[in-house]
Order: structure tokens, then C-alpha cells, then sequence
């Protein structure tokens, strides 16, 4: 309530905001671009106050004329300029996105100060020599000297001028937005970029002789100047060193042996692109050019269009350049020929990146090699990697440079036989590459190729001078996250396999609560699935051998399926008498099939009130209502449990109603519960607790407890059949997620993470 210190933080608030009710708390939903908030009031009426008054300022954003960009969307050009009009100047920052001009106060702001539609727009170069305007005189000289000058005339309103600073910004901004609006003005932009203009007003005309035209078509000769307008000298610079870097990579021949060199040229080039976005359009130029009316008779023109495959699905270049792009691999494509059947897989890749967007990291070794080394038109689904189960099996799966981890996933579902992950809670997780032991939850809408470069990206900052190309990839897993009872209905058989051995892990690890005689009854059960039927000596057998092999097996399976801590300290002997037991209970198994045996486990495991919980070690920091010792945090859908860390006992229990917010406070966790005082009165007190924990175990912790929450509030998430709003804000509250990929550096949070 105090108004006059700093926020603590904001939310945006803009048309793609939503608001969700609660069922019957005083709690509602306020779903943003980024996230969800769960706000809460102290009582009904203040409730119904709040909802009103937000939504009728949503209803503003909605309906007022200044539209909000998606934010998404990609501006074709950004930058401070200053507006003029009706003799008032400000300086504003400015981006062109599609055919709108917006304007805001500062490149921070999601909501812009005004826009100006560009379709149909007048755009001019003003020429001061003669310039009496009375609106732009009013600016003053100062300004007028030192800046060149546009002026954007839109249909049924007063014109708006703009002062850029240097020559090369205004030709930027006068190319793009005479693009933007639709005229056919022939003496903007460079004679590249105007020759494919005359091409586009053709209609792309096969028999125009302009596809042949000398400026358009491969030369001998390098690049003196960039072929696409750049807003500033520095990037004309970039233009000119891309294409030396392009040249490098198309000259010298690729050879398996000494592929790194092609591999850090490509992720060096690439990566120049993402960071400056001005040269996308600039390199896909570059090699269509290279890769236009030149003799198909060396290495140089393959490999001009391998590095074209390995643009395509990270960005594409805008307006007019993508419908040339296009034209230009229609009339190349051709399965008869290596180099048609490159231009086939352009167009895929193309298409696939209209569909699913642009990619965020660089290509990664593996997938410049599978590149290099095969021609990808063979293969609709071009790289692959293997994804790890908790048996310890693997199954390879498929990708192309767009896929995402829910496609991915759906894909591995298919070929394993299990449900869509919405039916049984399962994520795919990959391992740190510091090599500790921690995994990190991927989020559907990431890139599978993204992961794979980000991972590796880590890898070499964390072994500078170290890493060897491709010795070691990222390692995905495919396992259990969420669990919910309703889901046990139609399991498969796999799934409940993998089900049975995640908990056997989490038994072996002391983090299910199991007596020592419970077990080795478990453990019997799990010697069945994985070995079959124990073979034991019989009388007859010559010799001590086989009954030695039969001794190294029972105590293979006690390391792999008994609790560790129960085999701590016991003596030779003490072993031995726990093989013949463990020997004596699988022996009475015989016979039985491991589907037979994994109902049994399941069966006795799911007897557990908290079965399918995750847990966390952590130890309540003081003053605190739990007493000074360990605790295990447990997780599961209906709230979160504090359990006894010796017997696994439950302590207490918080429903998700109850808790206010949870999260990171500054290097602890914290959950902030809501607690029945006084049934008399009927009023509630609030409960702090903090926990020590690892820093990554605190992020997991929290998404768990988000994505139990998002779930219960969209129920609509589990059903096959869900609307596509509720699928959009599914999206949204799992976004909180994606910006914890890797978070094994330390991250100090300031205040506590709210959702």
C-alpha cells in the first residue's frame, strides 16, 4: 500500500491480456504476453471492483484505433527518429512492422504512442532547396541542417515528417516504407533491390529478361557493395565481410576430416545475422545471386546451396526478397539433379519456418554436418538424436530444422505407443552440460535444433580451449513430470514400464518411503521385468562358476534397485544373506511376465497416498514453525506436503488454494501459505516459510508448482479436445518455464518469483 516507494513491478497491460475467474476464491487469473498472474482480494467486493475496472481498460486497448503489434512480430526497420507534425517534434522510436508505422516513447514500450497505416501512403525525400511547408519550417533551421528529411502522406490525413540523422538511415527508412506502400517507385533502394521490384510489378514473368540481368546473376567478381539499403556504414562494413565469410565457405571443398573449419565459418556467418537482424535479407541475397546462372560444375555451387538449407530455417528475409527467394527456388527445383533437390528442401524449410517461426541460436555442429554430408531432400525429417527412457533403453527420433519439442514429443509418443503427454504428464528433459547432476524441463514451443545449439553453446563457454567437436551432444530424456490419478486410466503397457522404473530410481535414492522388507519384495519384482526368470545352479552343475555368475547377478540387481542407504555399513556377510533372500523371493516369480510383474509393482507402490509426488531436500530456515532439522518438499497435484526427511512421514500439507505465492527469495525458497484462524471469526492469518535449497532445485521446485497450478485452473489442458483459446493460454502459462533452460549458473532473485 505504500504508493510512494518504487514498485515492486509492473504488468503490461494491452489487447492480448485476458481475465480468468477463479471457482469461488476471491483469486482471478490475469493472463498476459509473458505470463499469469493469480491475484487475490481481500473480499468478494473488492474482487468484483478490480475486475470491472480492468476490464474496462482492456476493453479500451481493444477498441481503440492505435493497434499493439503482435510480439512476435519482426520490424523490417527500427530506430530513433524524430516526428514532426503540425510544428511539434519529438523524438520517438520508431519500427516499421508488415505495412504500419509505429512510433512509441521509448524501444522498451509494448503499447505504441500512435501508428500510421503505410498502404497507400504517399512517401517522399523532401527537398529542402524548395521547401516552404509551413509545419516543417516551424521546426526551426538547427534541425533542418543537420538531418535529411521524409515525409510519410497517408490517405485522409496531414503529413508526417521525419528528421533521421545520417544518409544511409534515411535511404534505410524511405526503401522500406515506399515498400511498405506499395508503390513502384523505381529510383529507391539499390539497383539490386530494384531490379527485383521490376520483377515483383511483372508478376514474376518466367520469360523476363530481367532474370538474367548481369546485376542479379553469379560473377567472378566480389561484392564492392551491399545489394540490400543498410542503415548504417558500419553494417555496409558487415555486408561486405558476410560475403567473404560466404566465399570461404563455398570455396574450399568440405571434407568429413576437416568439416570443423566449414562448421565455424557457417555458425560464425549465421550467427552475424541473428544478432544484426538488417543483414537477413542481405545474406540470402548474396547466395541467390551466387547461386544464379552459374555453371553446376563444381563443389562451389553445392555447397553456395548447403549454406543457403542452413538459413532457411532460422530466419527468412522480408516482403519482396522472400517472394524472390521463393521464385528463385521454384525455378530450381528439380528431383532429378543434386542441386534441384537442395532447392526442393529450401522450400520445405521455407515453409516450415512461415509455419512455425524463426529459430533463436545458431545452428549447432550437428546440424551443419547433417547438412554437409548428405543431401537432407532424402529425408523429410533430416537430423536425429537418440531420447533416453528410465530402463535404460533409447529410441531414435526424427527432427527437421523446425521442429518443436511438442512436435518432437508426438513423434517419440507414436513410435513407443504411449498417450499425447496431456494423458500422462510426461516432459522431455535434458542433462546440464556442466555435468552436474541436474535436468532441465523443455517447453513445447522451443526449437528441438535450439536446444541442441544452446546446450552446446554452454558446453564451450564452460571448457573454453577444451571442446572437441561433437565428442559429446546433449542427452535427452523422456520421463515422468506431472502426475495425476486420473491419468492411471488407459495407461499403456509402456508407459507404466517407464513409470515403474522412474519409481524404482527414486527408491533406490531413498526418496520413496519403502521398509527393508517391502523392498526387496520390490526389487525381486523389478530383477523379473529386467532379467526374466533367475536361472540357479542346480546340483548337477560341475564346478563353482555358475553359481559365482549367479552371485554377481543377485548383487547387480541389489546396486541397481535396493536402497542405497539400507546397504550402508553392512558387512560381507550381511550382503550375502540378502542375495539368498532377494534369491529366494524372485525364484517364487518364475514364470511371470514383466507386464504381470510392473501391475504388481505399480499396484503396491501406488498405495502410497503421495505416489507420483516429486521431493525436494531442504531445510527450514529460522525462526521458522518446523523445527531445525531436514525435510523433504514434496510436490504433487493436490498442493504441496513438508514430510519427515528420515521416515518420509507427513508433517504438513498445503492445498493450492492456501498458497498466496511461492518462488526464489533471494538464495531461498519460499511458499507464503494462507492459514484458518479463528473459526469464530473466521478470519485468516498468513504463514511465511523459508527453505534453504540447492539455487536449481529451487527453479524446479517452483515450475512444478506452477504448472500443477496452470493445470488445475485450465482443466481444459488434459482433455483431448481442447479450444484453441485455452490452447493460446495453455502457451502463455508455460512460458514462465522457457526462461529457466539451463539455470545452472547461479541466479540470484531479489525479491520472491510470483507467478
Amino acid at each position: 500500500s505504500d504508493v510512494i516507494r518504487k514498485p515492486q513491478g509492473q504488468m503490461e497491460l494491452n489487447s492480448s491480456c485476458q481475465i480468468v475467474r477463479g471457482e469461488g476464491s476471491q483469486t482471478f487469473q490475469l493472463i498476459t504476453e509473458k505470463r499469469t498472474y493469480f491475484l487475490t482480494a481481500d473480499s468478494p467486493n473488492i474482487l468484483e471492483e478490480w475486475i470491472h475496472v480492468l476490464q474496462s481498460i482492456l476493453r479500451v486497448q481493444v477498441t481503440s484505433p492505435v493497434g499493439v503489434p503482435h510480439s512476435d512480430a519482426k520490424p523490417t526497420v527500427k530506430g530513433w527518429l524524430t516526428k514532426v507534425k503540425h510544428g511539434h517534434s519529438k523524438l520517438v522510436w520508431c519500427a516499421l512492422i508488415g505495412k504500419t508505422f509505429y512510433y512509441y516513447r521509448n524501444h522498451e514500450d509494448k503499447c505504441p504512442l500512435g501508428h500510421l497505416p503505410m498502404r497507400e501512403s504517399k512517401v517522399e525525400e523532401v527537398d529542402r532547396s524548395c521547401d516552404s511547408d509551413e509545419d516543417y519550417e516551424a521546426t526551426g533551421g538547427g534541425l533542418l541542417s543537420s538531418h535529411c528529411t521524409l515525409v510519410i502522406h497517408p490517405q485522409d490525413q496531414s503529413p508526417t515528417y521525419l528528421l533521421i540523422r545520417t544518409k544511409q538511415e534515411k535511404n534505410t527508412w524511405l526503401y522500406h516504407l515506399t515498400v511498405a506502400a506499395g508503390s513502384s517507385n523505381a529510383t529507391v533502394g539499390t539497383s539490386y533491390e530494384q531490379l527485383i521490384g521490376k520483377l515483383l510489378d511483372a508478376e514474376g514473368d518466367p520469360n523476363s529478361p530481367l532474370w538474367k540481368h548481369p546485376m542479379l546473376c553469379y560473377s567472378k567478381d566480389g561484392l564492392h557493395t551491399s545489394l540490400t539499403t543498410l542503415p548504417s556504414e558500419a553494417l555496409q562494413t558487415e555486408a561486405l565481410k558476410l560475403f567473404k565469410s560466404c566465399q570461404l565457405f563455398i570455396n574450399v571443398p568440405v571434407e568429413a576430416a576437416s568439416i570443423d573449419y566449414h562448421v565455424s565459418l557457417a555458425q560464425t556467418a549465421l550467427q552475424v545475422c541473428l544478432t544484426h537482424t538488417e543483414l537477413q535479407n542481405e545474406i540470402y541475397c548474396q547466395l541467390v545471386k551466387q547461386t544464379t546462372c552459374r555453371q553446376p560444375q563444381n563443389h562451389s555451387v553445392i555447397q553456395c546451396w548447403q549454406l543457403l538449407a542452413l538459413c532457411a530455417p532460422l530466419f527468412l528475409p522480408q516482403h519482396h526478397f522472400l517472394w524472390y527467394i521463393k521464385q528463385h527456388l521454384q525455378r530450381h527445383a528439380d528431383p532429378r539433379s543434386e542441386i534441384g533437390k537442395y532447392a526442393i528442401y529450401c522450400q520445405r524449410s521455407v515453409d516450415r519456418t512461415v509455419q512455425t517461426g524463426e529459430r533463436e541460436a545458431k545452428p549447432s555442429r550437428m546440424e551443419i554436418v547433417s547438412i554437409l554430408l548428405r543431401n537432407p531432400y532424402h529425408h523429410s525429417l533430416p537430423f536425429s538424436i537418440p531420447v533416453h527412457f528410465m530402463n535404460g533403453t533409447y529410441q531414435v527420433v526424427g527432427f527437421d530444422g523446425s521442429s518443436t519439442v511438442d512436435e518432437f514429443i508426438q513423434r517419440l509418443n507414436q513410435e513407443t505407443g504411449m498417450r499425447k503427454p496431456s494423458h500422462m504428464g510426461f516432459s522431455l528433459f535434458t542433462d546440464d552440460p556442466s555435468g552436474r547432476n541436474l535436468e532441465h524441463c523443455l517447453q513445447g514451443n522451443m526449437k528441438i535444433c535450439d536446444v541442441i545449439s544452446k546446450w552446446e553453446q554452454a558446453l564451450k563457454e564452460l571448457h573454453p580451449g577444451k571442446y572437441e567437436g561433437g565428442t559429446r551432444i546433449v542427452k535427452l530424456t523422456y520421463k515422468n513430470r506431472l502426475y495425476f490419478r486420473s491419468q492411471a486410466k488407459g495407461e499403456t503397457d509402456r508407459e507404466r514400464l517407464l513409470l515403474a522404473f522412474q519409481v524404482s530410481n527414486e527408491i533406490a535414492n531413498g526418496r520413496f518411503p519403502v521398509n527393508k522388507e517391502l523392498a526387496l519384495e520390490m526389487v525381486a519384482l523389478m530383477a523379473q521385468v529386467e532379467y526374466g526368470d533367475l536361472d540357479r545352479p542346480g546340483s548337477s552343475s560341475p564346478g563353482g562358476t555358475s553359481q559365482s555368475k549367479v552371485q554377481h547377478l543377485l548383487h547387480q540387481v541389489l546396486d541397481k534397485f535396493y536402497p542405497k542407504r539400507y546397504k550402508q555399513n553392512i558387512t560381507p556377510e550381511q550382503l550375502r544373506q540378502l542375495a539368498d533372500r532377494l534369491a529366494t523371493k524372485w525364484t517364487v516369480l518364475q514364470g511371470c511376465s514383466p507386464p504381470e510383474c510392473i501391475r504388481i509393482y505399480l499396484t503396491v507402490a501406488r498405495k502410497w497416498p503421495l505416489f507420483g509426488t516429486k521431493v525436494f531436500t531442504a531445510k527450514p530456515v529460522l525462526p521458522s514453525s518446523l523445527e531445525d532439522c531436514p525435510v523433504w518438499i514434496a510436490v504433487n497435484e493436490d498442493g504441496i506436503s513438508i514430510l519427515d526427511y528420515n521416515t518420509m512421514h507427513l508433517k504438513v500439507s498445503y492445498s493450492y488454494s492456501s498458497v498466496l505465492t511461492f518462488g526464489g527469495c533471494r538464495d531461498d525458497f519460499m511458499i507464503v501459505v494462507s492459514q484458518m484462524k479463528e473459526r469464530s471469526s473466521g478470519k485468516n492469518s498468513t504463514e511465511k516459510l523459508l527453505f534453504t535449497m540447492a539455487i536449481p532445485k529451487i527453479v524446479e521446485a517452483t515450475l512444478l508448482i506452477a504448472s500443477y497450478i496452470n493445470y488445475r485452473s485450465t482443466p481444459s489442458l488434459l482433455s483431448s479436445t481442447q479450444p484453441s483459446r485455452s490452447k493460446t493460454a495453455a502457451n502463455k502459462l508455460w512460458e514462465t518455464e522457457s526462461r529457466c533452460f539451463f539455470p545452472s549458473v547461479p541466479r540470484s532473485t531479489k525479491g520472491p518469483t510470483l507467478l
